[in-house]
């Protein structure tokens, strides 16, 4: 397979989610990056394993990567809990609906860099926003969206969330 790059923002204010995601085959490039950013954490940013459950990880493998660092302990505890249960959930969506397929799925390595508000508070909006991410940049990765026509489309007015033209 082809290495799939996706991306989505989901949700508003400190709670929103902004999920990159970079899905290809154990053996490949992809697999080069997961182990390099597993084996070398460094302050504030720690790679690990997403799990459904405790000792029960994602399949695909998928490396959670934080791109926030890591500010106190509120912080820490909504990336590593409900951030993290989210994306492990939207991963798993994903394979449920067929967007990865379930065969593939043990052969299959996933990096999902997410970014957690340090201003946000409510677990279960960071959950369902991550959820909602993680899956949709799986969608788009698999889709090969955005297509270069609409990035054109969008340099006019470039904007994004936290500025516009």
């Amino acid at each position: 397979m082809s290495t799939q790059f996706g991306e989505a923002f989901v949700g508003t204010g400190a709670e929103a989610a902004h999920v990159n995601t970079v899905l290809g085959d154990v053996g490949g490039p992809v697999e080069t990056a997961w182990v390099t950013a597993l084996a070398t954490p460094r302050q504030g940013h720690a790679a690990f394993v997403a799990s459904v459950a405790p000792g029960v990880a994602v399949r695909p493998f998928t490396l959670f990567v934080n791109k926030a660092f890591i500010a106190d302990e509120q912080h820490a505890r909504l990336t590593r809990g409900p951030a993290h249960a989210g994306v492990a959930a939207g991963v798993m969506d994903a394979v449920a609906e067929g967007t990865v397929l379930e065969a593939e799925a043990p052969s299959l390595l996933l990096i999902a860099a997410v970014w957690v508000d340090p201003a946000a508070a409510d677990d279960q909006a960071v959950f369902a926003n991550n959820r909602a991410a993680a899956l949709a940049a799986l969608r788009a990765g698999a889709l090969g969206r955005p297509s270069v026509s609409d990035a054109l489309d969008g340099r006019a007015a470039p904007s994004n969330a936290f500025w516009s033209a």
